[in-house]
């Protein structure tokens, strides 16, 4: 699927509520699997590309050998900014640089890992390519992608509800850009296209999505990600409405206390 110009922007109100409510909600069990996954290679050094907010960084930072050089970068200063605010339990050299043009030399890391990133990019054998010329020879990629969107509950019921808000013309970013890349076959071609000649190893990790209530949820993703950009474009002032809306819907489905639904995900691992 084809993204557009807002997909990919975290700006204004949206990295505070980003890290606040859909980091707890949708991101750290994802992000604790991965670090364990980076230590199991015990690198000395690591990249992480389209780091956020740094909830992967934290599970790293906490979780792999003391001394290991942690570089985060991600496109939006914002999202940086939030980060390097919130912190990392061991020093994290935090930077702004594009997935695309990687200002590093060839063969700098021994990981270079990717949290829920790889979708956003505009050109992803592109931007796999570039991790691969930064990884040390028998170095490794390991990266995330979500699921189709049926296979996460609550981003579907947002998406189909926001549906039914504007059947002219749906807000389609999250199965647009979220779940729009998780075709194995296609992460494979990317791959391939990249450089890499090794065969990439797929898992496919299922969790739970937890929240307080259905508003946190309806919250997390209506004000949160760059639906915020997309719902305000078609209603301006109506983002509170729009919430309002997904948070019944997600409370008719799950309960009006505490909420808990599935998310699924693909790990892929693959080496230099």
């Amino acid at each position: 699927m084809k993204s557009v110009a807002t997909d990919k922007v975290f700006a204004g109100s949206i990295p505070d509520i980003y890290d606040r409510f859909m980091v707890p909600l949708i991101f750290e069990p994802y992000a604790a699997d991965l670090a364990r996954r980076v230590a199991s290679r015990q690198p000395a050094r690591v990249l992480e590309v389209a780091a956020g907010t740094g909830v992967a960084t934290r599970a790293m930072a906490a979780t792999l050998a003391q001394g290991t050089s942690i570089m985060a970068t991600d496109l939006n200063q914002p999202m940086l900014d939030r980060a390097a605010a919130v912190g990392a339990g061991q020093t994290v050299q935090w930077r702004q640089a594009d997935a695309m043009q990687l200002p590093f030399d060839d063969a700098q890391f021994d990981a270079v890992v990717c949290q829920f990133g790889v979708m956003f990019f505009p050109d992803k054998a592109g931007a796999l390519a570039q991790a691969r010329r930064v990884l040390a020879p028998g170095g490794a990629l390991l990266f995330n992608v979500w699921d189709a969107i049926e296979h996460n509950e609550f981003a579907d019921d947002v998406e189909r509800t926001l549906a039914g808000l504007f059947p002219a013309d749906p807000p389609r970013f999250m199965s647009r850009t979220p779940h729009g890349y998780c075709d194995r076959e296609t992460i494979a071609r990317d791959l391939r296209l990249a450089g890499f000649t090794a065969a990439p190893r797929f898992e496919t990790v299922a969790s739970r999505s937890r929240a307080p209530s259905a508003q946190w949820a309806a919250q997390a993703y209506c004000q949160g990600t760059p639906l915020h950009n997309e719902i305000e474009a078609r209603s301006p002032g109506g983002l509170a409405r729009a919430t309002e809306a997904c948070a019944e819907q997600i409370a008719r489905r799950f309960g009006t206390g505490a909420v808990d639904g599935r998310i699924q995900a693909h790990v892929v691992v693959i080496e230099a």
